[in-house]
């Protein structure tokens, strides 16, 4: 296995627990390290996966903000390239965290008791939190030099 290889199953694996398919994580970390936009039949190859699954790995990417498509002048295919960091998904966890505490917000209304209310209230505090270390963490990545 070459590093180019370890390195497309590590960037599987992390994604894969975060409950993406590990093509997608794998297709992402090829993305990570190609100077050029490949095509899902490059990719495809590269990674040994059928054109199906890249296609799907690509539009969770799109979907999350790590990839973007590239259409072809004259073509009906399109090319695909990173679109960021893991800064990208991060903030797309965040936007999801923030979407499931208005929605337990929502639900502290229907609480009937104190103890229920309390409880959404211990899991809203836990989210809010971490969107908010995520948040400062990212910030600072920012702010530093590369």
């Amino acid at each position: 296995m070459t590093e180019t290889d370890s390195f497309v199953t590590a960037v599987g694996d992390l994604l894969a627990s975060w409950n993406l398919p590990h093509a997608t994580g794998r297709t992402y970390g090829l993305l990570l390290l190609t100077d050029e936009p490949l095509s899902l039949d490059a990719i495809a190859a590269e990674l040994r996966l059928s054109k199906g699954a890249v296609s799907t790995a690509v539009r969770q990417l799109v979907s999350w903000g790590l990839a973007r498509t590239i259409p072809r002048p004259g073509s009906r295919r399109l090319v695909v390239e990173a679109a960021g960091g893991i800064e990208s998904l991060l903030e797309a966890s965040h936007a999801r965290a923030r979407t499931l505490i208005g929605t337990l917000r929502q639900g502290r209304e229907l609480a009937r008791t104190p103890a229920t209310r309390e409880r959404l209230d211990s899991v809203v505090g836990l989210f809010e939190s971490y969107v908010a270390v995520g948040e400062d963490m990212l910030a600072r990545h920012r702010e530093s030099p590369p």
